[in-house]
């Protein structure tokens, strides 16, 4: 009997300049540490079955990414699965939870729909509210990536000033889309701003998931 494992963990400091790719491979060797009874998948060269939600890019850390990962079996052991995964996470990777869900349901990635950030920003930004509003009445944000020209306009769902903790410091919220093809970066957003991504840093604070 087969198990679908769904875990919510942190991507701290540690791992800020880690890949997409390479976070799959920390999981792997996390997953090996365990002892669970991993699935893998078929053909020349198996490899554990998981699934990351969304990509983070790099230089981004966040404390709500979302794996589901399978078990070949039911684990024999006393001990929780949460324990376990916590026991054997590297510098970088916090488990929080881990539980069982439907092993038919939906991939992660399409569950996704949108993702929310805070950047704290180095410095302050003169006339920091004005080039927000100036930013959302745009009608369109015409931005480059892989050479080739998108909108960055209706990818940005939500753009405030927010309070952060500490004298002369601004912070800016950002919820944007995270569909499949239609991707919203929060460093695209800073650049529209005229901010440099390295001048602040950003923190993915919560997936929205599709019912």
């Amino acid at each position: 009997m087969s198990m679908r494992i769904r875990a919510n963990f942190a991507k701290t400091e540690h791992m800020r300049f880690t890949s997409h790719l390479d976070l799959y491979r920390a999981w792997e060797r996390l997953l090996r540490r365990t002892g669970l009874p991993v699935s893998f998948s078929q053909g020349y060269n198996p490899r554990p079955r998981l699934q990351l939600a969304a990509p983070l890019p790099l230089g981004i850390t966040s404390q709500c990414e979302i794996i589901d990962f399978w078990l070949a079996s039911v684990p024999n052991t006393s001990r929780t699965i949460n324990s376990l995964l916590q026991e054997a996470q590297p510098p970088g990777i916090d488990v929080q939870d881990a539980y069982e869900v439907e092993d038919n349901s939906p991939t992660l990635q399409k569950h996704v729909i949108a993702a929310e950030y805070i950047a704290e920003l180095h410095e302050k930004i003169h006339d920091f509210p004005a080039k927000i509003d100036s930013l959302l009445n745009s009608k369109s944000i015409i931005r480059q990536r892989r050479e080739k020209s998108y909108d960055l306009r209706p990818l940005i769902l939500d753009l405030k000033r927010t309070p952060l903790e500490g004298p002369g410091l601004d912070g800016l919220f950002m919820r944007l889309d995270a569909r499949e093809g239609s991707t919203g970066r929060p460093e695209e957003v800073l650049l529209s701003l005229n901010i440099q991504p390295e001048e602040a840093s950003i923190q993915r604070i919560k997936l929205i998931i599709k019912e």
